[in-house]
């Protein structure tokens, strides 16, 4: 089976590999173009792309797939690749960029999706985020058929996860990843032997799944201790929940819920082993911080460089 892959970040990158060790023919691949990163914004390859190149797979990078009258030259390009590599299924992994018509049309087995969710619960760009964020006790991958909505397509297959308590996005990320790339090697197997239902998606418990934005990092100190505990986890790696004391920006990256109440944001006691904040409702111990430019640590560690003191203030997103 000739399986072109379109995907970008490290969740993608673990389904490639799995793919390739497989033994599945990848003529070709899609991915992100180069994005600046780092302090002195040089151009950085996908991890999609890095995986290719190291494994001799082709790449092409295009801006957009659309082929109308604004169609950038690497679009034209990159339809010509695709109909050279005549794949029997395209497989998609956060790619993060949207497939039109003709291209969802050409493999003989359409394209199919590895979604880091159970669907219909959280379509969109940020299922791992807002599963966190939400409390949800389970999440999972659906590798779906794709069609011209937003992860709206037939079900192929289906495996829950449980999330623990503790599990931020790095953590859960790590198993989806490995669990979709597990899934889409057996769903391309039964696919080869015609073996693959499809399932209509429920038409209750739709939920989507809104793409990250850096804003939602600074923490509401009036929100209740839960609400942002979750939200400390959700955005760990990115955007990282954020707050101030005085010039100072703060970065929370590990809490758990403590007993205390006072005004939201003020500091109700300091330990080596966390900084206690009143929230809206309840309070929070801050285990693990970390200052612009520093590295994250343990709230000893922190305490060292930035001491605060009992009946100091964290600066609420309204203030």
């Amino acid at each position: 089976m000739r399986v072109v892959f379109a995907g970008t970040p490290a969740f993608a990158k673990t389904a490639l590999a799995q793919l390739h060790a497989a033994g599945f023919t990848v003529p070709l691949v899609l991915t992100q173009p180069d994005r600046p990163a780092g302090r002195g914004l040089k151009l950085h390859a996908s991890p999609v792309k890095e995986f290719a190149l190291a494994h001799g797979i082709t790449v092409a990078q295009p801006r957009s797939l659309r082929l109308d009258g604004k169609a950038p030259e690497d679009a034209t390009a990159a339809q010509a690749a695709l109909v050279a590599a005549a794949p029997d299924v395209i497989v998609v992994a956060a790619y993060g960029l949207i497939l039109p018509t003709w291209v969802l049309a050409l493999p003989r087995l359409g394209c199919i999706n590895i979604h880091a969710s159970l669907l219909p619960r959280w379509r969109g760009a940020a299922p791992i985020h807002r599963a966190i964020e939400a409390g949800d006790g389970q999440t999972g991958i659906t590798i779906m058929q794709m069609d011209a909505g937003l992860d709206t397509g037939d079900m192929l297959a289906v495996e829950a996860i449980a999330i623990a308590p503790e599990d931020s996005t790095a953590t859960l990320h790590h198993r989806l990843a490995a669990l979709g790339g597990r899934m889409i090697v057996e769903s391309l197997r039964l696919a080869a032997a015609g073996g693959l239902v499809r399932t209509v998606q429920p038409v209750e418990g739709v939920t989507y799944a809104h793409k990250i934005e850096k804003a939602e990092a600074a923490i509401d100190w009036r929100d209740g201790a839960a609400v942002i505990e979750r939200r400390i986890r959700a955005f760990d790696p990115f955007p990282g929940a954020s707050t101030l004391i005085g010039d100072d920006i703060v970065k929370c990256w590990r809490a758990r819920l403590a007993p205390g109440q006072g005004a939201p944001g003020e500091i109700l006691s300091v330990a080596d082993e966390g900084i206690t904040v009143a929230c809206g409702d309840g309070a929070l111990c801050l285990t693990e911080l970390q200052r612009p430019g520093g590295k994250r640590l343990p709230a000893r560690a922190f305490l060292q460089g930035l001491p605060v003191a009992p009946g100091q203030r964290f600066a609420s997103r309204a203030d």
